[in-house]
């Protein structure tokens, strides 16, 4: 085998990561190393700082995350914490908030739009 090239591989660690502005850019930002697929599919790391809110959104494909730490609380009612594994089927809608602040490990499968509904 040859070895990878350098183009070839990233590695972060996330201690050190520099995250960018994801959504509305208050609070909350994605570390997505793939530049091959387009912003927000597939594999990152989402995080929030304490008191962010998500926007609104509605899921175009499955999404599935693992909270690394903190705290999460959806629009619903229904709370996350540092350990659980969640998957939210095509064509749910939600937004989410955190108290302590919280980072998160996510696929998304195709991204997500506004939501279709009020």
């Amino acid at each position: 085998m040859k070895p990878i090239q350098g183009i070839k591989r990233r590695v972060v660690n996330l201690n050190d990561a520099v995250f960018e502005p994801f959504e509305n850019g208050v609070g909350t930002g994605l570390l997505q190393l793939n530049p091959n697929v387009k912003r927000g599919i597939g594999f990152y790391v989402y995080k929030m700082e304490p008191g962010a809110t998500s926007t609104p959104h509605h899921h175009i494909g499955a999404e599935e995350f693992y909270i690394i730490s903190g705290d999460l609380v959806d629009n619903d009612g229904t709370e996350y914490r540092a350990g659980d594994l969640v998957w939210l089927d095509a064509g749910t809608e939600h937004s989410s908030t955190t108290k302590t602040g919280c980072t998160i490990v996510v696929f998304s499968e195709k991204g997500e739009t506004p939501p279709l509904s009020d």
